[in-house]
């Protein structure tokens, strides 16, 4: 049984790392993908994990196969494709460290991902299923996810969401808002950033936002991260805000992926895997917690090489 089954792309983060002496981007081939980091974060932080995903049958491909087994993150559901190559994601950096993304993805192996590969007995094995919005972008993958997370939510499983917005996989911005909102009914808990929510709550308001997204969708632990500034949680009329961590920031890439690796496998760890089985107190202690790890992350360069470990974080 594991403790958290993440399923959507694995991709390579083609990630700026500085300039050369004649002034060209230098660009470094780091493992990434929302649902395969947070596999990874849970992982190097002690949950059991698994995940689910298509890569191609290329370099890129067998690094990411590799790089999930090495982190301790079960790698019999990845499936390798001979018709689609890896997806590659291009992550510029500004001087504050936060990120531009543009993707090499459409017909790419991520986005094949189809319903009959997902087993009914892997959806059974797990405490938690996480996914997140990239997967919601092309057919088939976006089905096969959906109805991933409803069998598994039938099964038993908690459903975990982050509807993690990049506006230029979408044909625009109202078809991402809708596609983004489909899951919500089935969603147990949310995490989502200062950016996602004036798109799905119509304000950026923490407060107000999260209430209406709560009186909407059904009571649901919300997990709103902030930057810097730290983290808001909502879960029904239980709000409060934990501080984030100040470090000198080195690149951005993952650090909500860690935040939420982190907090579930905290859940992991207190033997909880529903919600409504936490105390307020420890939804606070689990989101500090989470708002560190995702500090070390932000430190350092790249999404997976620079999550914490278990031990770092002692």
């Amino acid at each position: 049984m594991f403790d958290i089954l993440t399923i959507g792309e694995m991709l390579i983060d083609l990630t700026q790392t500085g300039v050369s002496d004649a002034g060209i981007p230098v660009y470094t081939a780091f493992p990434g993908g929302a649902p395969a980091n947070v596999a990874v974060a849970a992982a190097k932080l002690g949950a059991k994990t698994a995940f689910i995903g298509k890569v191609g049958n290329d370099a890129f491909g067998k690094l990411l196969v590799d790089t999930v087994k090495q982190n301790g993150v079960n790698a019999d559901n990845m499936i390798v494709s001979d018709s689609a190559n890896t997806t590659l994601a291009v992550v510029s950096l500004q001087e504050s460290g936060e990120r531009d993304f543009s993707f090499y993805r459409r017909g790419f192996a991520d986005t094949l991902l189809s319903d009959d590969e997902i087993s009914d007995e892997t959806l059974k094995d797990t405490r938690i299923l996480h996914f997140g919005s990239v997967s919601l972008t092309d057919e088939p993958a976006r089905s096969a996810t959906l109805n991933a997370a409803l069998r598994a939510k039938n099964t038993g499983a908690t459903i975990t969401y982050d509807p993690n917005y990049r506006a230029s996989l979408w044909e625009s911005a109202d078809e991402a808002i809708e596609q983004m909102k489909a899951p919500l009914d089935i969603v147990d808990i949310l995490k989502i950033s200062d950016e996602e929510l004036p798109l799905l709550a119509g304000t950026d308001d923490a407060e107000s936002g999260t209430k209406l997204l709560s009186d909407k969708y059904g009571k649901m632990l919300i997990l709103l991260t902030l930057g810097a500034k730290g983290a808001y949680y909502r879960f029904g009329d239980l709000t409060g805000m934990c501080e984030g961590v100040k470090v000198k920031v080195a690149d951005t890439n993952g650090a909500g992926d860690t935040f939420f690796g982190a907090f579930l496998s905290s859940m992991a760890r207190l033997g909880k895997f529903s919600p409504s089985e936490l105390t307020e107190n420890e939804i606070r202690e689990l989101v500090s917690y989470s708002n560190k790890a995702a500090s070390i992350t932000t430190s350092r360069s790249g999404a997976i090489p620079a999550m914490p470990t278990s031990e770092e974080m002692k």
